[in-house]
């Protein structure tokens, strides 16, 4: 006797709880890039870290280099801000999001002034709105 194949409870529940906390955030497509960051050969582990950890700033908040690279047990903001340097995915991760712990903007695109930082002010000030 064939049986059909059980969907658990725990799976469809964490799949709607994971959904709703991505509506939560503001960001419907937030679960379809996190499955991208996670899926992704093309990053490093640490990569993978930072911009999951990093999906979990929501639009309008800002975190510091130092403050990501606390979250994800790294001690060097200066380790996260490169792999936010190199991040495949912006500005669905929102590497935007990241600031000095100074208040100021920090880098954004491995620039420090110029287009880049404006474009980065512009993405905060679109939020912020």
């Amino acid at each position: 006797m064939l049986t059909q194949p059980r969907i658990s409870f725990f799976f469809v529940y964490g799949r709607v709880f994971y959904w709703l906390t991505c509506k939560k955030n503001h960001s419907i497509n937030n679960m379809d890039i996190r499955e991208k960051v996670l899926s992704s050969a093309g990053i490093t582990e640490f990569q993978r870290r930072v911009y999951v950890e990093l999906l979990n700033v929501p639009a309008g908040e800002t975190i510091t280099y130092g403050e990501l690279a606390r979250r994800i047990g790294c001690r060097s903001a200066q380790a996260v801000g490169q792999a936010l340097k190199r991040n495949p995915f912006a500005p669905a991760v929102p590497c935007h999001r990241v600031i000095a712990s100074d208040g100021s903007l920090g880098g954004y695109n491995g620039k420090r002034e110029g287009e880049q930082i404006e474009r980065k002010r512009a993405l905060l000030e679109k939020e912020f709105k």
